[in-house]
């Protein structure tokens, strides 16, 4: 297949290199158009009223790919209708440093990556490793390279991605993979206060993660039993249960 990567990252990411380098081994075409610095939780953003470079980016003498000024939602873009020497046949964002899970979901670069892609009509798909401190990145990829010698992306509806999570533990380790929902995952956010050098008041973002029992159907439960969860998004955020109920409310 020909496929088109980008993550959140940033073009000098180890997972973006591992992932390259696996879906090159297994015999893909993989054009990488990733940001040029990290732009981790970004979200969905795309730049608008200014614009958008990319820069072509060596490795050991050889070309890697192209670093862009832009968002992951940009690289994706770009890739797809300037910088692509053939027609994409997949969108690939990650691997993410870290997990996407639950609420994590909205806020994530690597995750918008695949949403876009969605968005202008290509099969997507975002992978992360869960861990923010050690990572197996050989793990995603590898899974993802197997994963994909039996699943068909043009299986995926229209609109829609899927939000890959891989346990961080050594391949021989993982149990499978499953379907999933997104859980309630989310964070108890505060600012920290703190002065710099010169007297003036600053604010760092914290946060600790609220990790209520998990649904069985849900990605975290997945991953903290040691597989795959793998969830369907897609680029409508419409609440059907809430849309019916309002409807009975207010008919006509």
């Amino acid at each position: 297949m020909n496929i088109l990567i980008t993550n959140d990252d940033g073009i000098t990411a180890p997972g973006l290199k591992v992932l390259k380098d696996y879906l090159t081994n297994a015999g893909h075409a993989a054009l990488v158009c990733a940001p040029d610095t990290e732009r981790s939780a970004i979200g969905h953003a795309i730049t608008l009223r200014m614009p958008v470079w990319a820069k072509s980016v060596s490795l050991n003498g050889r070309f890697f790919g192209y670093a862009s000024s832009g968002t992951p939602a940009d690289c994706v873009k770009l890739g797809i209708l300037q910088l692509a020497p053939f027609k994409i046949d997949l969108v690939v964002s990650g691997i993410n440093h870290g997990a996407n899970l639950g609420t994590d979901v909205p806020y994530s670069g690597t995750v918008s990556g695949a949403l876009e892609g969605a968005i202008m009509g290509y099969p997507s798909i975002a992978i992360s490793d869960v861990s923010h401190k050690e990572s197996t990145y050989e793990t995603a990829a590898a899974f993802l390279v197997d994963f994909l010698k039996d699943f068909d992306p043009k299986s995926i509806p229209p609109f829609g991605a899927l939000n890959i999570n891989v346990p961080t533990v050594p391949l021989s380790e993982l149990k499978g993979f499953k379907i999933t929902k997104q859980s309630n995952r989310r964070y108890n956010d505060f600012y920290e206060k703190r002065q710099d050098p010169y007297g003036n008041d600053y604010f760092w973002l914290m946060g600790d993660v609220i990790e209520e029992q998990p649904s069985f159907e849900s990605d975290y439960y997945a991953v903290m039993n040691k597989y795959v969860s793998i969830t369907p998004l897609s680029v409508f955020m419409n609440d059907d249960k809430a849309f019916e109920q309002l409807r009975r409310q207010y008919p006509g």
